[in-house]
Formats: C-alpha cells, sequence, structure tokens
C-alpha cells in the first residue's frame, strides 16, 4: 500500500469516526455560534477597556499644554485610575490605583516597560517616564481568585 493509499484509508476511517459521533453526541444547536461570540467578548474586553478622562473635558489635557491629567480604564470588572503629572526634568510621573488583587504591574512604551508592585489600597506609581505612547498592563486576581489580564488602550503621557 503507497502512501496515497494509506492516505485514503486514514480519510475513510476518519469520515466513519465522525459520523459515528455525530449520531450519538451531536454538537448541540447554536455552540459553535455561542463560543465565537465569547472568544469576541472577551477579546473586546480585554483590548478594548472602557478610557474616561475624568478631570479634564477632552484630550487637552493629555496632548496639550497642561502639566496633570487623570485618567480611568474599566472593563467592567477592574478598574485603573491613573494620574500622569511632568516632572520639572520634564519625564512624567504615573501614579494609579487598582480596585482589584494586582500582582503584577507593568507600563511599556514600544520596546521598554517598568515594573511595579501594588501597595496598599492598590496604589502604584512609574517615576522617570518620558512622554509618549503607553500602556499599562496588569495580572489581577478576579473574585472568583481566578488570575487574569488586563490592559489600558494606549494613552500619551
Amino acid at each position: 500500500m503507497n502512501s496515497a493509499d494509506h492516505a485514503a484509508a486514514d480519510a475513510a476511517l476518519f469520515a466513519r469516526m465522525r459520523a459515528l459521533w455525530e449520531r450519538i453526541d451531536p454538537v448541540p444547536a447554536g455552540l459553535v455560534d455561542r463560543m465565537v461570540a465569547a472568544v469576541a467578548v472577551e477579546d473586546l474586553s480585554r483590548e478594548y477597556a472602557l478610557l474616561t478622562l475624568v478631570e479634564t473635558a477632552g484630550l487637552a489635557a493629555v496632548r496639550g499644554e497642561s502639566d496633570t491629567a487623570t485618567l480611568q480604564f474599566t472593563d467592567g470588572d477592574v478598574t485603573v485610575l491613573l494620574h500622569v503629572t511632568m516632572t520639572e526634568s520634564g519625564s512624567r510621573r504615573v501614579d494609579g490605583w487598582v480596585d482589584s488583587e494586582a500582582l503584577a504591574i507593568r507600563l511599556a512604551q514600544g520596546d521598554r516597560e517598568w515594573s511595579v508592585g501594588a501597595g496598599e489600597h492598590g496604589r502604584f506609581a512609574f517615576d522617570d517616564v518620558p512622554p509618549g505612547m503607553s500602556r499599562v498592563r496588569l495580572v489581577v486576581r478576579d473574585a472568583d481568585g481566578d488570575l487574569r489580564d488586563f490592559q489600558t488602550p494606549q494613552f500619551e503621557v
């Protein structure tokens, strides 16, 4: 028997097995659509956390002449509040608070990354951050005790 015959025999065997399983344990109606929707929602909540400017109207405080900006990000389960301040040296200080137990907190700008731990009441801070597009990434423990990732959309410091 050559390799083409083996492939044909394997394909026939798999077709019979698939027919058997479809008859004795069929896929529930709508399962595929529900799973695609669940994965899409999970991805959306991870990638597109809600951004709210708390103290300022519009983006002027983030991209304009203001020395401070306060930003709030949430995905419905985790909320992160950030306060960005310009220092005398022209760099930025990013003070933050998270309302969930955070096991890892990172601020990323392109290939650069800073890590800090959360203090009392979920407080954390990054010093001497250069201006630029940034993102905060956290590993948090949810109410069920499971670990999950949370990341903000990019924002300018």
